[in-house]
């Protein structure tokens, strides 16, 4: 589990949630270390808890060894990426004003927003199983898209939705 969750983070180019592919392949698909339904809650944990989203990494690794699995995945996926940044930070000062350094930072945002995108499709086809759920998705996706304000609103009507669908037997 470590070597394997170490070389994900080494490749997280955008950060963890770029990789929910990567991790729910390892984790549910050819691991079975858990199912699309834990999985998609382990996810939502990560993302409404304070903090970084190496979170995510951390409860795949409790639901396989517990707390060793935890520390096991936490700190795999922490040291490697903390020390290559340090080392790429050395070298990036460096290589600042040398000619391909210009186009290959330009080329990593539209690499990132693709990666994401997977991310995003991936975890609502293990999350989501019934067209209330895409509904409240792509309302979800649309009114934040387009309204700046507060993510609390739509949260708390997500939640008040979901409910109400799930006591309707909807969910």
């Amino acid at each position: 589990m470590a070597q394997t969750f170490a070389l994900t983070a080494l490749v997280s180019i955008g950060g963890i949630a770029t990789m929910i592919p990567e991790i729910h392949r390892i984790a549910v698909e050819n691991n079975n270390w858990m199912n699309d339904a834990d999985f998609s809650t382990a996810f939502a944990i990560s993302q409404v808890a304070p903090g970084p989203n190496v979170l995510m990494m951390s409860l795949v690794g409790w639901r396989v060894a517990g707390f060793a699995g935890l520390m096991v995945a936490t700190l795999s996926t922490i040291l490697p990426t903390a020390l290559l940044s340090l080392g790429f930070s050395r070298v990036e000062t460096k290589l600042k004003n040398t000619p391909g350094y210009e186009i290959t930072r330009k080329s990593f945002p539209p690499l990132i927003v693709g990666l994401m995108i997977s991310s995003g499709l991936v975890t609502a086809k293990a999350s989501i199983h019934s067209m209330v759920g895409v509904a409240i998705a792509v309302g979800v996706a649309a009114y934040t898209f387009h309204k700046k304000t507060n993510p609390l609103y739509p949260i708390a009507v997500s939640i008040a939705l979901g409910i109400l669908a799930g006591r309707m037997g909807y969910l």
